[in-house]
């Protein structure tokens, strides 16, 4: 008689009982909790299953037959498969957010602390079309004390220091602009960003190798999600459970003044270069003239946040988003490069 039968109407597996005669799997499962031994029966099958997918455990066991033992072939054999799931890009950010939700928990749990973590990274939030922020935390179960954790094991996302960003570039996502998106898009009091240390960006290392802050923009921290390494997200999430706690409205926000004055800086050093320019003959005259309308623009809109942060002693999560992407001003320029452009 058939064990395993498919439900076509359904769309289901449908499995009779059965018993499996092996030590390997035996240990393993005796190990785990009473609780927890189902869930990962269907993790186990899941994972089997996109391993098969890729043809790749008949050649593994050709080649290993006569060199391992039983139990050294399976260790390895999970360890090969793992890693070739863990890299397919369309399948390692799921992965990854789920692992991590379920590190989470398990670590709440433990500890015998009331937060929870909750996928929602298929969700969009209070941004239109904005899914940003795959993990929410609600601190000791409150709905209205929520720590927002973006999962990037992605090679392409830089730091993007405001202080070097160049807002009339193509846009593209950074540490910084996830931070500053995921607390804005799930109404966060902090936001943490997670990046796995065989996938992330030298420009991230080079600042933060374990675990950074960036004062009035976030947490990040750096995993090893292959060695099951996550003591640095325990560090950052600890920090971000403390400041989403303790932390208090104040008249002025130091952090962010630090912001608002460190892209005031990089503008102020934008119009020295037009000197080097003056210098030059009369062909770069547009180039010229370009430059100072994009600098009169950018001092200009810098102006207007730094006023509404002066009077109201704060920006608000979404001003703080726009101040930082420069969206406004970008379209400005656009219309002004096109007028010199046609002299």
């Amino acid at each position: 008689m058939a064990i395993l039968k498919i439900n076509q109407k359904l769309k289901r597996v449908e499995i009779s009982p059965f018993e499996i005669d092996n030590p390997v799997v035996f240990n393993y499962f005796d190990k785990l909790p009473v609780s927890e031994r189902d869930d990962t029966l269907f993790r186990a099958i899941y994972i089997g299953v996109l391993a098969l997918m890729e043809d790749r455990i008949a050649a593994f066991l050709s080649k290993t037959q006569n060199e391992l033992g039983t139990e050294l072939e399976s260790l390895k054999m999970i360890f090969d498969m793992k890693r070739e799931i863990f890299y397919k890009t369309t399948v390692k950010g799921t992965i990854a957010e789920a692992e991590i939700a379920e590190f989470l928990n398990q670590y709440f749990s433990e500890k015998k602390l009331k937060d929870r973590a909750m996928l929602t990274g298929n969700v969009a939030g209070t941004l239109p079309k904005n899914k940003t922020g795959d993990i929410i935390c609600e601190v000791n179960g409150n709905a209205d004390l929520k720590i927002a954790i973006e999962c990037k094991f992605d090679k392409s996302i830089h730091l993007g220091d405001i202080a070097g960003k160049d807002i009339f570039i193509r846009k593209s996502d950074t540490a910084w602009s996830q931070l500053l998106e995921a607390r804005a898009n799930r109404e966060s009091q902090v936001s943490l960003i997670v990046f796995d240390i065989s996938l992330v960006d030298n420009s991230i290392l080079k600042n933060y190798e374990n675990v950074g802050y960036i004062p009035g923009v976030g947490l990040i921290a750096v995993v090893d999600s292959q060695k099951g390494d996550y003591s640095n997200l325990v560090i950052a999430y600890m920090l971000a459970r403390d400041i989403a706690l303790h932390a208090k409205e104040v008249d002025l926000d130091k952090d962010t003044l630090a912001i608002l004055i460190n892209r005031i800086i990089k503008d102020i050093t934008e119009i020295l270069s037009i000197k080097k320019l003056v210098r030059n003959n009369i062909d770069n005259n547009k180039a010229i003239l370009k430059q100072l309308d994009k600098s009169l623009l950018l001092m200009e809109f810098n102006r207007e946040y730094l006023k509404k942060f002066l009077k109201d002693g704060k920006l608000s999560k979404k001003d703080l988003l726009d101040f930082y992407s420069g969206e406004d001003v970008k379209d400005k320029y656009r219309m002004i490069e096109k007028e010199i452009s046609e002299i």
